[in-house]
């Protein structure tokens, strides 16, 4: 009792890891010898590509933007209509009514099972067009004679451009929880095998790639850490006078820096701007010089 269920997303803000386009070579051309033009590309995305992806663990969707998704369009003619006296519920209804498969069931005979199956779903426009809409004195009146049947595109409300043309872009988005790094991995590799399946001169192009970002932000941090222990260490010794009580307050950083990773990992927090940028060489060795200069101090005073 007083325990409310509530549907959570299974990504975040930040979880749009990768990014490719998919582009083919201005002399490419489809298995029927027409060139790939944005329809084409945007329906290899969607019925190639993308579900591959999101195969990936750890991948939770694949958006697709940009290019044109195919679709079948039946436009209606009024006056049809009106001389058949059919109306657009009727067509609507005979459409979604003669495109589904059925599964009657069984028939034994002899011991034996006979699988019955009805294959109703469309394969072309002819099957659209052929449809039968309604009965008019014992004579069918189908799709065709009412409506104009052909391939059309949806109303989009954007596009996808690179570097000056309208191209097809594809965004991996992570599941919440996940190592960025990680996936991004798996992705770029499931895509460079996605490549070598696709039609000649058209290939996906990696756009971003999270694993470089974090790659790089790694390597800066390594960058500045090194910078900064340097430094303390120069100046330690230029104000302590002394190696061997410099090497000992500059030991401090690593060991705070190991600890600090380790309670880190331990309880799961992750490395980001919020929880590193806390860290000040300053405050971690500020103690330790403290206590060296009194040691130094106390040494001095005894001999």
């Amino acid at each position: 009792e007083g325990i409310e269920p509530m549907m959570g997303p299974i990504a975040t803000g930040l979880g749009e890891i990768f990014q490719y386009t998919v582009e083919a070579d201005p002399d490419a051309r489809q298995s029927n010898g027409q060139p790939w033009d944005a329809m084409a590309l945007r329906e290899l995305q969607d019925w190639v590509i993308r579900p591959q992806l999101r195969q990936v663990p750890g991948v939770t969707e694949v958006n697709s933007i940009g290019g044109y998704d195919k679709q079948i369009h039946v436009t209606p003619a009024p006056a049809k209509l009106l001389a058949y006296r059919v109306s657009l519920n009727e067509l609507a209804e005979a459409l979604e009514n003669n495109n589904a498969n059925r599964g009657a069931g069984y028939i034994e005979r002899n011991g034996e099972q006979y699988l019955v199956r009805v294959t109703g779903r469309v394969t072309s426009d002819a099957d659209i067009s052929n449809t039968v809409v309604a009965l008019r004195g014992g004579i069918p009146v189908r799709v065709r004679d009412v409506a104009e049947v052909g391939v059309g595109r949806e109303l989009r409300t954007g596009s996808a451009t690179r570097d000056g043309h309208e191209t097809v872009l594809g965004t991996a988005v992570m599941l919440i929880g996940e190592n960025s790094r990680t996936v991004s991995e798996r992705v770029a590799g499931k895509l460079a095998e996605i490549n070598k399946t696709l039609p000649p001169g058209v290939r996906a192009e990696t756009v971003y790639n999270r694993t470089s970002l974090v790659e790089r932000t790694i390597w800066t941090v390594q960058k500045n850490l090194i910078e900064g222990a340097l430094l303390v260490v120069i100046v330690l010794l230029a104000f302590i006078g002394n190696l061997r009580a410099t090497l000992v307050a500059a030991a401090v950083i690593p060991l705070a820096m190991l600890l600090t990773i380790t309670g880190m990992i331990q309880n799961q927090v992750s490395a980001n701007l919020m929880s590193l940028g806390a860290l000040d060489f300053g405050l971690i060795v500020d103690a330790a010089v403290i206590i060296l200069e009194n040691c130094m101090r106390r040494l001095a005073l005894a001999q």
